[in-house]
């Protein structure tokens, strides 16, 4: 071999050499994995906050609540000093005080507590909203960070329950089978669009600025169910009963402490396919950071015509809708929400809530695995 030819193949060898040792050091030491992403949301619920549940909630891992209304007038159970004991009772069970419900609930107009603002009278409903500004004083004073609320005259309207999974008793609404209660009106007589469009932006006008000034996130429950949009139901005209009046009421203020009890159930029944429907719902709010609480629950069926189901009953892919709070960064409970009666069941359902509860956490903990 002449000296040509020997250089060359010597400088190939080096070459092949140092490019085996190039793969070796980086199979060795892979590049590094950009962090997953984390799922911020929580299992959480709403109602009873007395001791004894508290315990209960404790011992299955649910550890941000909603509590109970504290009172439906503004009393001493409302003062800074109630709503402070408040937060530490519950905190002394190791569970976090998410949010306190306003005076304000989904009982029809009849049984309302501060009847006069959906109503629409003044100056009876000035006193009503004054005291739900000084409310949410209180709540900022007592390190409680948020406070939902119903702006409702119709109630939560229902017909017969009927029967679904294991013979339990699934909450529906048919409007064919309303239709003889559709025409007789209310004691709030009736109530148009801008009529209530009117109601909703009084209040919010007086109420958003204390918000935010307070820094207290108010979260507003949709209207349950939305009733045909040309007619309404009642005389009443359910402009949060649909996606575009809810895109609507959360532009009226623009503030980050405006937003929605978003009811994922109460969604689902004011579109004609909510499986494939609700989850760009879900992002056009969250993506917005207008979602501060989520009622988390599943139904069959659509528009005007659905039963509330389990869980895992329904036709929306529950999993899925998880993985889109995960997408907008939601950070905040999924609570259930109606759920079936059971036989043999508490009156409040424990065993179907407690069911709901585990199915909730196994599926943040699913979506938390998932790279």
């Amino acid at each position: 071999m002449d000296r040509r030819s020997f250089g060359r193949l010597a400088g190939a060898a080096a070459l092949g050499t140092a490019a085996a040792e190039w793969s070796a050091a980086h199979a060795a030491a892979p590049s590094p994995r950009p962090a997953r992403a984390r799922a911020l949301m929580k299992v959480g619920t709403q109602h009873d906050s007395s001791d004894e549940t508290l315990a209960v909630l404790a011992a299955l891992g649910v550890n941000n609540i909603c509590s109970s209304l504290p009172s439906a007038r503004l009393d001493e159970h409302w003062s800074v000093e109630g709503l402070t004991k408040l937060r530490e009772r519950v905190e002394s069970f190791g569970i976090h005080l998410d949010c306190v419900p306003l005076p304000l609930s989904s009982h029809p107009i009849a049984q309302a507590e501060n009847p006069n603002l959906m109503l629409g009278r003044s100056p009876e409903r000035d006193r009503e909203i004054d005291g739900i500004c000084t409310m949410i004083r209180h709540a900022a004073q007592a390190g409680i960070p948020a406070l939902k609320y119903n702006l409702s005259i119709l109630g939560v309207v229902r017909t017969e329950p009927t029967r679904g999974r294991g013979g339990a008793q699934y909450s529906t609404f048919s409007y064919a089978k309303a239709g003889a209660q559709a025409s007789t009106f209310t004691e709030a007589g009736p109530v148009p669009d801008d009529a209530y469009w009117e109601r909703i932006t009084y209040f919010l006008d007086r109420v958003v600025p204390v918000a935010e000034q307070h820094k207290v996130r108010l979260a507003c429950h949709p209207h349950d169910p939305g009733m045909p949009h040309d007619t309404g139901y009642r005389g009443v005209h359910t402009v949060l009963g649909s996606v575009e009046g809810l895109k609507r009421f959360v532009e009226i203020r623009s503030s980050p402490y405006h937003g929605l009890n978003f009811c994922q159930g109460t969604v689902s029944e004011m579109l004609e396919d909510p499986g494939r429907q609700i989850f760009d719902v879900i992002r056009y709010f969250g993506s917005r950071g207008k979602i501060v609480n989520v009622h988390f629950r599943n139904i069959q069926g659509r528009f005007l015509d659905f039963r509330e189901t389990f869980i895992d009953d329904g036709d929306v892919d529950m999993l899925q809708a998880v993985r889109v709070y995960k997408e907008v960064g939601y950070d905040g409970m999924l609570m259930p929400d109606h759920v079936p009666k059971i036989a043999g069941d508490t009156a409040a359902g424990a065993q179907a809530f407690a069911y709901t509860f585990g199915y909730i956490k196994a599926l943040i903990r699913a979506v938390d695995a998932e790279a």
